[in-house]
């Protein structure tokens, strides 16, 4: 391996973060508000944005992968033993917590950077909520329940599992990187009001070259044989966490691509919102409105610990590797999501009756 100044994957993180803020301010990309739209008001724009994001991200992915440029293997989303059970239930909670919250963690630092202080609030709740089940109070509860219930399977990927039925692995992994993301492709450009949408377009198609930029800058750029770095992409909760920490006692901790991520997205949509004439402060309109987000940052933050990433951690970052565990991580994210627009629904229905 080569050795690299250790300061390239943190500026490159500083650097898709700042990608990342602008695109995220000008598009609205978000899981949740796509959701939302696409179930209460039959609005499928962002959520097919979302599909060629995911799309890109795949076959970007697998092409570094498959070229020998980035070992995804050694990602936290493909380790050979993992709990479904524990991904499934934090997906769960992190799915109806962006639901209560208005916005999952990447949308909080987008919206923060616009002035939105409740976005502050969510923030700083998922910190700690992270925290506390990674290394503090509930960790040694997460630890237990993982080892109880975690297995190592003959296959963490889906075109591994292929490979286990006589397949070529390496036909495997171009077949199911090509269904994929065709599928998503088609799904994304079957609808003639999305095919008009050029700004929805362009954020799916950068968000899904940044999951690969991601990639390439802790798994090639950042290669160093003396100090290794974790090989990773965009994914949020504990890169906030992480960034909470740093915040605090940063002396003996050092900066990483997952912090840098975090400062470049508010700085980029920091930016672009006063550049615009977008930024406004906005605060909580009740107590009631803050104990809702409140409520919802503590399940994401735990929710998030859980499942090894949010809705861009597994969503995309995750997807794109095709592990296993991300598409148990995403159904519950899916799950918990519709919990939470279905419920929000049904709930004021009832009472008004």
């Amino acid at each position: 391996g080569r050795s690299i100044m250790p300061g390239i994957p943190v500026s490159a993180g500083f650097a898709i973060g700042l990608a990342f803020g602008v695109v995220g301010l000008l598009s609205g990309f978000c899981l949740m508000s796509s959701l939302r739209d696409w179930w209460t008001a039959n609005d499928g724009r962002k959520i097919r944005s979302y599909a060629v994001a995911l799309a890109v991200a795949i076959l970007g992915t697998q092409f570094v992968a498959g070229a020998g440029l980035v070992d995804i293997a050694k990602s936290l989303y493909l380790q050979p033993s993992f709990s479904a059970p524990l991904i499934f239930a934090g997906g769960l909670l992190f799915g109806f917590g962006m639901v209560l919250s208005n916005g999952c963690a990447s949308r909080a630092l987008v919206l923060l950077g616009k002035g939105n202080l409740r976005s502050l609030v969510v923030i700083a709740i998922i910190g700690v909520t992270a925290q506390m089940t990674l290394k503090g109070l509930i960790a040694p509860a997460r630890l237990a329940f993982l080892q109880a219930t975690q297995i190592t399977p003959g296959a963490v990927s889906a075109p591994a599992l292929l490979a286990t039925m006589g397949i070529d692995e390496y036909v495997a992994r171009i077949a199911v990187t090509l269904i994929a993301s065709g599928a998503l492709l088609i799904f994304a450009f079957s609808d003639g009001q999305f095919r008009r949408a050029y700004g929805q377009i362009a954020a799916g198609l950068a968000m899904g070259l940044l999951v690969t930029a991601g990639w390439l800058a802790t798994g090639w750029l950042g290669v160093d044989d003396f100090n290794p770095i974790p090989v990773t992409s965009l994914t949020f909760v504990s890169p906030i966490a992480d960034t909470l920490q740093y915040t605090m006692l940063s002396t003996g901790l050092s900066l990483s691509f997952g912090i840098a991520l975090v400062v470049g997205v508010l700085s980029g949509s920091l930016v672009t919102a006063i550049v615009t004439g977008r930024f406004k402060l906005e605060g909580y309109t009740s107590p009631n409105h803050m104990v809702r987000s409140i409520s919802g940052a503590a399940l994401m933050g735990i929710g998030g610990a859980m499942a090894y990433g949010c809705s861009i951690g597994q969503g995309l970052t995750g997807l794109s590797t095709l592990a296993m565990p991300s598409f148990i991580a995403v159904a519950g994210i899916l799950s918990g999501a519709a919990l939470g627009i279905r419920g929000a629904a049904v709930v004021p229905a009832l009472a008004t009756r």
